[in-house]
């Protein structure tokens, strides 16, 4: 977006969108602090309160009470929602049901601010899986992953490359909900999400994976530092079997650095040599091939 010209509305939008701007204020300037400690203070004076009512020792043979934490019947602490992921993805026996299991999982806070589950798009039967951070503002609306402006940028590189997100590639996430104002996921919120990707993968069973994205190259692979790691073939075990397995840049990133889609492509170009060096097999049943 020029610095000298007036964006157009629809470009400023889409500019505050990528940026995770998802609120807009008023022209009036408030003190929201004060406002809070308003909300905080009683009607009465801090010296005025009322004191605490003392609580009595119960008497013999008598249970204590138990005093019930506000939520504590929805609150899960973040190792037993570890365990439980793990359970439920080992028991999916297919995709849709891994699908049905995410959208029952109570265990990850994301899920309560997010619109939709993203879970996947593009074929299941498809040669090369693709695995992002999380869903974006547009993936939470629509309910499918990479389908704002990285998205777009995203096909038009598969497309490059001769590759198609209907016929040719699996699209997912490492987290399937999305994280509120597009920021970072935190590792409790990867650690407990997990399971469920690493299960994705085994059931799709691809030839070939590509982590899109720091989160996802360090969740699935162990990277750090994308920059740094980024284009450089390893193997990934998906329980059965290991497959070729490399790290690439976020499209959004791209749309924000321009100047760093020419590693990208690299990395495409990797990719369909790697493809065209192990062969084009016959077409899979759900490609949709006549």
């Amino acid at each position: 977006m020029s610095l000298t010209a007036t964006p157009e509305p629809a470009e400023l939008v889409a500019w505050y969108a990528e940026m995770g701007i998802t609120e807009a204020l008023d022209e009036t300037p408030h003190d929201h602090f004060a406002q809070a400690q308003d909300r905080v203070a009683s009607p009465q004076s801090v010296g005025d309160a009322p004191r605490p009512r003392p609580t009595l020792p119960p008497r013999p043979g008598q249970a204590p009470a138990v005093v019930a934490r506000p939520n504590a019947a929805a609150a899960t602490a973040p190792d037993d929602a570890t365990v439980s992921a793990k359970v439920l993805a080992a028991e999916a026996a297919t995709l849709d049901d891994l699908k049905q299991a995410l959208a029952k999982f109570e265990g990850c806070a994301l899920k309560a601010t997010a619109k939709n589950l993203v879970f996947a798009d593009g074929n299941p039967a498809g040669r090369v899986m693709f695995v992002g951070e999380a869903p974006g503002a547009d993936e939470d609306r629509i309910g499918l992953p990479f389908v704002g402006r990285s998205g777009q940028l995203l096909d038009r590189m598969l497309a490059a490359i001769g590759l198609s997100r209907k016929d040719d590639v699996y699209i997912a996430n490492l987290l399937p909900w999305r994280p509120p104002g597009n920021r970072t996921p935190t590792p409790q919120e990867v650690s407990i999400c997990l399971p469920f990707i690493q299960r994705q993968i085994q059931l799709a069973d691809p030839d070939i994976l590509i982590c899109i994205g720091g989160p996802s190259a360090q969740g699935l692979l162990g990277l750090s530092g994308i920059l740094a790691s980024r284009g450089k073939w390893l193997e990934y075990d998906t329980g059965t079997r290991r497959i070729r397995a490399m790290a690439t840049l976020h499209p959004a990133y791209l749309l924000r650095q321009p100047l760093q889609k020419r590693l990208a492509w690299r990395d495409m170009r990797a990719l369909k040599t790697a493809l065209e060096a192990a062969g084009t097999p016959e077409p899979a049943a759900t490609a949709g091939v006549e």
